[in-house]
């Protein structure tokens, strides 16, 4: 499991040290056992309500983005990855944004802006599969779906993996005695 946090001032957003420790602790993932809350909890002597509790208030809050399940396409043997760029018109890009992300199979969707001329694309679309037929139907769909909306669109295919954190906070340094 995957906790993305946004950066932020602790004091800004109401965060203690205890929220603090829990961010800390939880941000390479949960850890996969029955009850992640309390082995969050355990080591920072706090119940697993209460971790349960202060992340649910972190995420309302922004502070942490998500808590999801990250899995590792490669794995899956999902090997064809690729993102899909379309050149949408602006008047569109919104509605059609959040249609496209509810698509199943899209694992991203989200607004870019363009850089004219060189990239006139505003939509980007992650979408995998087994082999590039498969991504290939995939984005053929989501053609048909933008419409005369779409002017173009290509597929950038993932060619080495690489590791992908978020924001990590550092520990704090321990004042000199």
């Amino acid at each position: 499991m995957s906790v993305s946090t946004s950066l932020f001032d602790a004091a800004a957003n109401g965060l203690d040290e205890r929220d603090r420790a829990i961010v800390l602790a939880t941000q390479a993932g949960l850890p996969l056992v029955p009850d992640p809350w309390g082995a969050v909890g355990g080591p920072l002597g706090m119940a697993a309500d209460e971790v349960r509790v202060r992340m649910q208030r972190m995420v309302e809050t922004g502070v942490i983005r998500r808590i999801a399940a990250v899995p590792n396409h490669y794995r899956l043997g999902y090997v064809a990855n690729g993102m899909s760029v379309w050149d949408v018109d602006d008047a569109h890009v919104e509605r059609l944004g959040r249609e496209i992300a509810a698509v199943p199979g899209v694992s991203h969707c989200y607004r870019r802006p363009r850089h004219l001329p060189e990239w006139p694309y505003n939509l980007f679309v992650m979408l995998h599969g087994h082999e590039r037929q498969e991504v290939e139907r995939q984005a053929e769909a989501l053609r048909e779906r933008l419409g005369d909306a779409c002017r173009d669109h290509r597929i950038l295919y993932s060619s080495r993996i690489l590791k992908k954190t978020g924001l990590r906070l550092g520990r704090r340094p321990v004042p000199p005695r």
